[in-house]
């Protein structure tokens, strides 16, 4: 009967695997083909690598700087909201303020409502409200940094708070007892122990603001714009180049899995850290 059961896991969580990258795997077989044979009789098999579609998007300055500007702002956002959220799960786990609860679920609230509610406030502020001289926040990356904290914020902190809170109090007493300050308590007594929650924070936040479409095509024009409003342009009048398109989607996928394998790390040496000091 074990044998039976694992067996029909280990079929289930292959089955799964497949649906699951499948689309990477057709993803992929589009953007080796040319155009000719992507109006041919479709296949599952790459007979011939067209690198001419990779080769494309490589060498072409205005999608360099859309991927850097992805890079720049996925990952300050990452580590913007990581902090900013340990440090207010820290003070709402910490100090006794009264409507702690309410101030939990007043966060959430700003996930709840559909984003497009939110884009003509949003650009009215950043092209009429946010102007200092001839500087505006529309078309920056310091822009959509902060505009990602207001989303991912509330969600990292949610996030979090079941972190912080399981991290018993007595070792911020101890810790107090030995003349720590409440800086060094949270850098050396919460950081190292919430370290795998606070990598599972980072790693959701990161995604998001990697993959977010919406604002960056609305409050972006030249400057500031990501790779993602970048695959937009591959959707001509005349017709879309569906090889680059997968090919700039793929290459997309390297800086995400570069992130994860670091944050990943994290995850583990967190771990572990929490089980030898237990």
């Amino acid at each position: 009967m074990k044998r039976d059961r694992k067996g029909l896991s280990l079929t289930f969580w292959l089955f799964s695997s497949l649906i699951t990258l499948f689309p990477i795997y057709w993803m992929f077989c589009v953007s080796a083909k040319s155009r000719v044979e992507l109006f041919g009789a479709p296949t599952f098999l790459i007979r011939s690598f067209f690198s001419e579609n990779y080769w494309a998007t490589l060498t072409n300055t205005s999608f360099q700087g859309y991927m850097f500007n992805s890079i720049v702002i996925a990952t300050s956002n990452a580590l913007l909201v990581t902090t900013l959220s340990l440090f207010a799960t820290y003070a709402l786990s910490r100090y006794k303020l009264s409507g702690k609860e309410n101030i939990f679920f007043w966060t959430i609230t700003n996930r709840m409502a559909p984003p497009a509610a939110f884009l003509l406030p949003l650009f009215l502020l950043y092209t009429q409200v946010f102007v200092v001289g001839d500087w505006k926040m529309f078309d920056t990356r310091i822009g959509l940094i902060l505009l990602y904290c207001v989303f991912n914020l509330p969600f990292a902190i949610w996030t979090m708070r079941g972190v912080v809170d399981a991290i018993p109090q007595e070792l911020d007493e101890a810790a107090f007892v030995d003349g720590a300050s409440t800086w060094q308590v949270i850098l050396h007594v919460i950081l190292p122990l919430a370290r795998p929650g606070l990598a599972v924070t980072a790693i959701l936040t990161w995604v998001f603001a990697w993959n977010e479409y919406l604002f960056a095509a609305t409050l972006t024009s030249v400057h500031a714009r990501t790779i993602t409003t970048g695959l937009a342009e591959f959707v001509t009048v005349t017709g879309t180049n569906w090889g680059q398109m997968a090919a700039t989607a793929m290459l997309t996928l390297i800086p995400a899995i570069i992130f994860l394998s670091l944050v990943q790390k994290h995850i583990v040496a967190g771990l572990t850290f929490g089980a030898v000091k237990g």
